[in-house]
């Protein structure tokens, strides 16, 4: 694709904040089609389906705040000349093609497309049947603001793909491809990675960690742990585990209080066998598998530690590597825990769920990349660009 000038960016933007603002009955009516269809069983997912106007206004929120930002193509990250009188410059560039892939979230739709479109991407997307409605409309918005700048509407597509259909397409996809976003589950990104032709960036799974230390503020802990399980338990930066340093003081009176804390809130409580003994009324770990798990549901897991080492070590060995934190009033010791967790995200006295673009100064955010290359983390509208080295010389020869 070419490259567009920041105007004309930014003007497809400005008309899709009015478009979306103006078609908003349209956009609920079309959601409510989805909601009726869907199991409401699944409450993480039901959750993540809902658009109403909150979600709409966050839409155009995010619209708004990405026109705002700087564009981030051609900028300049370093310009050499050599001994030789070579000038070697490197600039931010375009990927190209962005394929995303994602669950139930029709505000994906839109987040993901204007920061995509912003970097001068074109973007697939590939949504699930359970938020057809809402995607098509939200496709048609995108194709109208498009066509009023006189820009091909070929730059936001929504691909209509069954699972074998899409298998297909990763395997030979009809046009060049050059990254794959899958958001979801554990099956989802495992189905992307088995069949994908090109770069993958994994994004989407939780599994997250927090570790509670002998000297821990535990006013603190129970507000963290409160907030970070239970305030979007449909959030991938919701959290899963709890590890409790065994020599904490007034340590069995401190886990039944948990206890009774979590279960007010209707959260249901796993444990490993030391924890039951202190509050034997709730599930207990039966099978290894549990310690890999993202709940995204009203459940946590309760764990004991003898302490940092074997808290590092066991957030390491299972965590998704997305978010983990630690509730200490040592600073040290917060430092070894934060640089020895292999997670995009650690937290010092601070819940899981400030892992989002807009929480951590990023802005809108195409995913959580859990991945170390190129850009772990929010990805924000600065780390939707790759780079590439211009090289300026005089019939220059290598010796």
């Amino acid at each position: 694709m070419k490259l567009l000038s920041s105007k004309i960016k930014n003007n497809v933007l400005e008309s899709m904040i009015k478009i979306i603002d103006n078609d908003r009955d349209k956009i609920l009516e079309a959601n409510k089609k989805d909601i009726e269809a869907f199991n409401k069983e699944d409450q993480a997912l039901l959750d993540r389906l809902i658009v109403n106007n909150s979600k709409i206004d966050g839409m155009i929120k995010a619209i708004a705040e990405v026109k705002q930002q700087e564009d981030p193509v051609g900028k300049e990250i370093s310009n050499l000349t050599l001994d030789s009188g070579l000038v070697v410059t490197n600039k931010t560039a375009p990927f190209g093609t962005i394929l995303i892939i994602y669950e139930s979230r029709p505000d994906v739709t839109i987040e993901a497309a204007v920061l995509a479109f912003k970097a001068n991407n074109k973007i697939l997307l590939k949504g699930g049947k359970e938020a057809l409605h809402s995607n098509t409309i939200l496709e048609k918005c995108w194709h109208r603001a498009l066509e009023e700048n006189n820009v091909s509407k070929d730059w936001i597509k929504l691909l209509h793909l069954q699972r074998e259909e899409t298998q297909e397409f990763l395997k030979n996809p009809p046009e060049k491809l050059d990254l794959i976003v899958p958001r979801g589950g554990e099956r989802l990104i495992k189905f992307v990675k088995d069949n994908a032709s090109c770069a993958v960036l994994v994004s989407g799974r939780g599994n997250n960690f927090l570790y509670v230390a002998q000297d821990a503020d535990w006013t603190k802990t129970i507000n963290v742990i409160v907030n970070a399980k239970t305030h979007k338990i449909s959030g991938c930066n919701a959290l899963d585990k709890v590890l409790i340093n065994k020599n904490i003081n007034d340590y069995e009176a401190k886990v039944k209080e948990l206890e009774v804390v979590l279960k007010q809130l209707n959260v249901s409580i796993v444990t490993d066998n030391n924890i039951a003994n202190l509050i034997p009324e709730n599930e207990k770990i039966t099978a290894d598998d549990i310690w890999y798990q993202e709940f995204l549901a009203l459940k946590i897991l309760i764990a004991e530690v003898s302490g940092i080492d074997d808290a590092i070590e066991k957030i390491n060995t299972y965590s998704g590597g997305h978010s983990a934190s630690i509730l200490t009033e040592d600073t040290k010791k917060a430092t070894t825990f934060m640089q020895q967790v292999d997670s995009a995200a650690v937290y010092h006295n601070a819940s899981t769920r400030f892992t989002d673009g807009g929480q951590m100064g990023v802005g809108a955010e195409l995913a959580i990349s859990t991945d170390k290359l190129h850009h772990r983390g929010p990805l924000g509208l600065k780390q939707l660009v790759t780079n590439k080295y211009y090289v300026f010389g005089d019939g220059h020869i290598r010796d």
